[in-house]
C-alpha cells in the first residue's frame, strides 16, 4: 500500500514536474509600502514581447491589467491619474532544454542504452515592476514562469495562469 501510493505521488510529481510555475520577487531594501495610495499604468514597453503570440493577443494584455487592476484594488490601492506607484510588465517567450540527466543518474530509463533525453519547450516569463511615480526608481519587481504551450491554445487556461501568477507575484508585495 505504501509502495504504491509513493509510485502515485512519484508518477505526479513526475508529470507536474515541467508545468509548475515558479514565482519569485526582488524589493528596494528596507521598502515602506504604507505611504502608497494610488497606482496608474507606465507607459508601455518600447521594447517588443518577443513573440508575436504575446504582442498581438488582446486577451493577453487586457487580463493582465486587469488581474493587476483587482489584486491592487484588494490590497486598498486606487487607480488615479496622478499616481504614487507605476505599474509596468513585460512578458517574453524563449525557447528551452531539459536533459532528463536525473532519471538516468537515478536509475530510471527511457531506452535499452539509458541515454539521456532532451525535451524541448518554450518558457514565458512575465515581470512585473512597480516603480516610484516620483523618483522613478523601481521599488519592487515580480516575475513569473511557466510552460506557455498549453496556455497559447486555451483562453479559459490562460486567464486562469494569469490571475494565478499575478496573485502570487503581487502577494510579495508588502502592504
Amino acid at each position: 500500500m505504501i509502495r504504491r501510493l509513493a509510485f502515485a505521488l512519484l508518477v505526479i510529481v513526475a508529470a507536474t514536474g515541467c508545468a509548475t510555475m515558479s514565482v519569485s520577487s526582488h524589493m528596494e531594501p528596507n521598502l515602506t509600502t504604507s505611504n502608497y495610495r494610488t497606482f496608474g499604468w507606465a507607459k508601455p514597453d518600447v521594447l517588443p514581447a518577443g513573440d508575436a503570440r504575446l504582442e498581438q493577443n488582446a486577451f493577453f494584455k487586457d487580463h493582465i491589467e486587469g488581474a493587476v487592476e483587482k489584486e491592487f484594488g484588494a490590497r486598498g490601492l486606487t487607480m488615479s491619474d496622478t499616481p504614487d506607484l507605476l505599474v509596468h510588465y513585460h512578458a517574453v517567450i524563449t525557447p528551452r532544454l531539459d536533459v532528463n540527466r536525473l532519471d538516468r543518474e537515478s536509475g530510471y530509463c527511457y531506452d535499452e542504452d539509458c541515454s539521456a533525453r532532451v525535451f524541448e519547450y518554450e518558457q514565458g516569463t512575465l515581470v512585473i515592476d512597480i516603480v516610484d511615480a516620483k523618483t522613478k526608481r523601481v521599488i519592487w519587481r515580480g516575475w513569473s514562469q511557466e510552460t506557455v504551450a498549453p496556455l497559447l491554445k486555451n483562453q479559459d487556461r490562460m486567464a486562469k495562469d494569469i490571475d494565478t501568477a499575478v496573485q502570487r507575484m503581487l502577494a510579495r508585495f508588502p502592504r
